[in-house]
């Protein structure tokens, strides 16, 4: 049996119609989520915004779905002012390209700003007088390392399965000179800039850090990601060997363009780092995630289990911590979205710093 208001002939008709893609919004008003078109879609919004999302479709049928037990499915015809009543839970409306969760989403309580734009969720907090914007990673799955057949990869790279229970708050940028700073007092790094990454700084270095920011933050919690958020945050969504595609230019990210990836054509070799958000974001707006600076993570380094893991948090023990990303000095292989290094927590180097998490502390295996 239809649901009431399905329209049959015309679910038919769009289906059997070729049409351009077309973007669509809902909008709050009242008790109720209407769906209208949207013409020109805006960019960046903040809390507030009656606006909910954009909503890709070619074909103008959509359905929504209460996500609690024993609720009615639902269709409608994706017209102007067609109307879902809001409930108390999780609603999904879906196309045939894209799928939009409505959901409720509070403010944390370390955040002063919250919106949405194109790339996500993102929320800023005020660190010690330092503004710094973080980016909401839902949970989710991936395929954590590199296929077999992935250009230049390192054997240590054993692709297998990885399910994120819960999402987390990870920094868009590195931890700037600035941020470092106001909460330690000092500045170690061989690159200045309050607008670069904090470098030369060990993993013993960001724990001080990290324990001397909670301390001054009440309610705050940050903490490294650990190695298999990094790459879930990372890949943003994609299997290639880098979050931008097949391949990886200085244009795209900073690294040494003497050794570019495949042996491709030499490029630009900045020999230093540049200013955080400098260059292109990945698709869920985090930059520099490929090159500038090593980054820390959280996790010993060991060998990957060969099958599907929760929630990993890394061996107990071992000899390194891994860092991930690659960096000003490296070549482009060492960029790859798989490609893992592992150093000892005391080593500083000129080619590493970090970014935080903001939130709850990964589970424990």
């Amino acid at each position: 049996m239809l649901p009431a208001g399905f329209d049959l002939q015309r679910a038919q008709d769009a289906l059997e119609r070729p049409e351009r893609p077309q973007t669509w919004r809902l909008v709050q008003r009242g008790e109720a989520l209407q769906v209208e078109p949207w013409p020109a879609p805006a960019a960046a919004f903040t809390s507030g915004s009656p606006v909910a999302d954009g909503v890709l479709t070619r074909r103008a049928s959509a359905q929504a779905r209460e996500d609690r037990p024993g609720s009615p499915h639902l269709a409608l015809a994706l017209d102007a002012a067609a109307a879902l009543s809001l409930g108390e839970s999780v609603w999904r409306l879906w196309t045939d390209q894209e799928e939009l969760v409505v959901a409720p989403f509070d403010r944390p309580a370390w955040a002063h700003t919250l919106g949405r734009d194109g790339a996500g969720l993102f929320a800023a907090a005020d660190l010690k007088g330092i503004t710094q914007r973080l980016r909401w990673i839902g949970p989710g799955r991936l395929l954590m390392g590199s296929p077999a057949d992935e250009q230049d990869r390192f054997k240590d790279e054993r692709q297998h399965e990885v399910c994120h229970t819960r999402g987390f708050w990870l920094a868009e940028t590195a931890c700037t000179q600035a941020l470092w700073q106001a909460v330690m007092g000092d500045n170690p790094s061989g690159f200045n800039g309050e607008r670069r990454p904090v470098d030369t700084v060990s993993w013993i270095d960001v724990q001080r850090f990290l324990e001397r920011l909670n301390s001054a933050e009440p309610g705050l919690t940050a903490r490294l990601p650990t190695e298999a958020e990094w790459e879930y945050a990372c890949r943003a969504g994609t299997t290639t060997p880098f979050s931008f595609g097949e391949d990886i230019d200085p244009a795209q990210a900073n690294y040494n363009g003497n050794y570019p990836y495949c042996g491709d054509t030499k490029g630009l070799y900045r020999e230093q780092t540049v200013d955080v958000a400098s260059l292109p974001a990945n698709p869920w707006g985090l930059y520099e995630m490929h090159g500038n600076l090593w980054e820390w993570c959280q996790d010993w380094y060991g060998e990957y289990h060969a099958g599907p893991l929760t929630d990993p948090v890394g061996p107990p023990s071992g000899e390194g911590r891994v860092r991930r990303g690659g960096s000003w000095l490296r070549d482009g292989r060492d960029l790859r979205s798989a490609s893992r290094f592992l150093s000892v927590p005391g080593n500083r180097r000129q080619f590493a710093g970090f970014r935080l998490v903001l939130g709850s502390q990964p589970r424990q295996e």
